[in-house]
């Protein structure tokens, strides 16, 4: 979901160069804020649902007043056993509190009154403890008081404040040093979760030599990633063809225009591809009421703001392809896509696993859930590339079970269930 400003000239990729020098951490005192970030309740929630919530703001920039806001929640049981996990959504510009949190993987979803909550019995706090963070300055209620950062947004500086914002909120919640850590997200945060993931590793072995914690990092994972824009842009059309979205005429003249083409700087290519209409099926009108409540935003001891799902953005710099990036990270991955989403579609993904040429270890298979084919699975050389059946751009909002069983799988380390339940016979 492209919501941003960007030239195609300012494309850069000088965060996977580990031999540039660090970039200084901002670190400031931490004692006593979890306490008064904890929520009471929120408005609306369902009686009996009594879970720990937080919410509030971390500082990542003290002399420009830049604070990134999050929105914390323990898994209900054994929350000291299980891992902690990061989501990020994309755009660039777009809320994960609005999107991961309210209409994906939260404990709650918004009614269509636009007041009341109620709860989701496959959230991903089931099997771990989530923090939603609205990144960057800009998005959300995340903000600045150097009105020029929201001119000057780009991959180099949200990764950097991401990680400064988990150094500072580990120190808030301690307890959580210790704890297996994963970053996840979708979109855009193909480019979002594998930067930071690079921008840990690097501190951490910077961290290392000097004998000092680190964030203990196992995994990532990516839905519906855009990670490369013109494999993105071409196999999108190509999608959308081949399910009679458009006609075979046009489908002629984008092979014609954009074959082996920057998607971006070719104007017979964009003229081409304007021929068909954005589709977006999504209603998010509940979540904007809800979190534009007064009410709502003192719980979440939010600054009273007009709250938005996607800010402009403009947007300085970003990466054509993450695929070297990606290819790089020695962590271990998983790569996961709805197969019917046409945003990011299941071809521009597989299009790009093609690109990073890996080994495969285990071949293309179905996976199932309740004697149902849940979705198909490939193992690559440290990446796991798994479609979930049915699901669309957010996967977790279109197919909920589905989307629980896989990330406990990928969060657990264990294979997906590969053979039909025998009462199938």
């Amino acid at each position: 979901m492209m919501r941003s400003k960007w030239s195609p000239a300012a494309h850069q990729d000088g965060l996977s160069n580990s031999s540039k020098e660090l970039p200084a951490v901002y670190v400031a005192p931490q004692h006593g804020l979890k306490d008064l970030d904890k929520i009471d309740r929120l408005p609306g929630q369902p009686e009996g649902q009594s879970i720990n919530q937080y919410a509030g703001y971390v500082t990542v920039d003290d002399q420009k007043g830049r604070a990134l806001f999050y929105y914390f929640v323990e898994s209900p049981e054994d929350e000291a056993k299980k891992p902690l996990v990061l989501w990020l959504n994309g755009g660039p510009g777009c809320s994960s509190l609005g999107y991961g949190a309210m209409e994906e993987l939260g404990p709650f979803r918004v009614n269509s009154d636009g007041e009341t909550l109620r709860g989701n019995d496959h959230s991903w706090i089931n099997v771990a403890n989530i923090i939603f963070l609205e990144s960057p300055a800009g998005v959300g209620f995340s903000y600045s008081n150097t009105t020029s950062d929201y001119r000057s947004n780009g991959d180099r500086r949200t990764a950097e404040d991401s990680y400064t914002f988990l150094v500072n909120w580990l120190e808030r919640f301690q307890e959580y040093k210790s704890h297996d850590f994963f970053i996840t997200g979708e979109s855009y945060g193909g480019h979002y979760v594998p930067q930071l993931a690079s921008l840990i590793l690097r501190n951490n072995m910077k961290k290392k030599k000097k004998k000092e914690s680190i964030i203990n990092l196992k995994g990532i994972a990516i839905g519906n990633a855009y990670i490369d824009q013109n494999i993105n842009e071409i196999d999108k059309y190509e999608f959308l063809w081949a399910h009679a979205m458009y006609s075979d005429d046009t489908h002629k003249l984008i092979q014609k225009q954009c074959n082996g083409s920057d998607t971006s700087s070719s104007r017979g290519c964009q003229d081409a591809m304007l021929q068909n209409e954005d589709f977006d099926p999504c209603d998010e009108d509940y979540v904007r009421s809800y979190l534009n409540d007064e009410k709502v935003q003192n719980a979440l001891h939010a600054i009273p703001t007009g709250w938005v799902h996607c800010s402009a953005m403009v947007w300085t710099d970003t990466t054509v392809s993450m695929l070297a990036m990606i290819k790089k990270l020695s962590t271990r991955g998983l790569r996961v896509c709805g197969d019917i989403d046409a945003v990011v579609p299941v071809t521009s993904t597989k299009a790009s696993l093609n690109m990073l040429d890996l080994p495969i270890r285990r071949a293309w298979l179905p996976w199932y859930i309740d004697h149902e084919v849940g979705g198909y699975v490939v193992e690559y050389k440290g990446i796991t590339f798994v479609t979930v059946r049915g699901a669309g751009h957010e996967v977790p909002s279109y197919q909920p079970e589905r989307s629980l069983a896989m990330i406990t799988a990928f969060l657990q380390g264990t294979s997906l269930t590969l053979k039909k339940d025998k009462r199938m016979f």
